[in-house]
């Protein structure tokens, strides 16, 4: 097996510092012992675009605010299925994320930055949902490994009772919040109901071929 080559580091604000790695025509992104992402895995990052855009089949022009960048198989999803009006609102909180996505991940990338559809906004997706009120059609959150705030302390934020009725306030009725997770989490399914949200959780595979590890999105729909 070939070594892992470093490419760059980056440091999370309020959080570790995370590694970009690449082993042939592989890419990993790594937070201390933890592999958040591989760019052999990505079949569960897409459902979480393409299962959210399925549940707003009738919108017109949705507008999707996607928090964590990562490797963009979330974003690319979206952007097949989505129509020409909409928009697609990308927050990132470590700028060289998206460095990485414009230089070594280039080809993996395939352009998607250059969609005049997307707005990447490099900054805390906690302030863009605090700041919107029925703004969104969907917020999809992909920003650590679950509800459990790993890769910085301050998304934490983000799963709390708070966080919860901030998300709903920024979304339209009807609208959905979608949340990935390693894992289920029977009492972040419960903050969801009691945040008055209609809950489904789904199991999906980690690999876009439907084999590797089970994966979890939540989809949590304004009442």
């Amino acid at each position: 097996m070939k070594p892992r080559e470093l490419i760059g580091t980056a440091t999370v604000p309020g959080g570790e510092p995370v590694r970009l790695f690449k082993r042939g025509g592989d890419f990993m992104i790594v937070l201390e012992r933890n592999e958040l992402m591989n760019s052999r895995m990505s079949g569960s990052e897409e459902a979480l675009a393409t299962m959210t855009c399925d549940r707003l089949t009738g919108r017109k022009a949705p507008h999707m605010l996607i928090g964590g960048y990562g490797m963009g198989f979330t974003l690319r999803a979206a952007q097949r299925v989505l129509g020409k009006d909409a928009r697609l609102t990308v927050a990132e909180l470590v700028p060289e994320i998206i460095d990485w996505a414009r230089g070594p991940m280039a080809e993996l990338t395939a352009g998607c930055l250059d969609d005049p559809r997307v707005t990447v906004v490099e900054g805390d997706v906690v302030k863009l949902i605090a700041s919107g009120v029925g703004d969104y059609d969907a917020i999809l959150l992909d920003v650590d490994n679950g509800p459990d705030g790993l890769t910085r302390a301050g998304n934490n934020r983000l799963y709390s009772a708070r966080g919860l009725d901030a998300a709903r306030a920024a979304l339209k009725p009807g609208g959905v919040l979608a949340v990935w997770s390693a894992a289920s989490d029977a009492v972040f399914a419960r903050k969801l109901r009691d945040a008055d949200f209609a809950v489904e959780e789904v199991a999906v595979r980690a690999r876009s071929n439907g084999k590797g590890p089970r994966h979890v999105i939540w989809f949590a729909t304004k009442r």
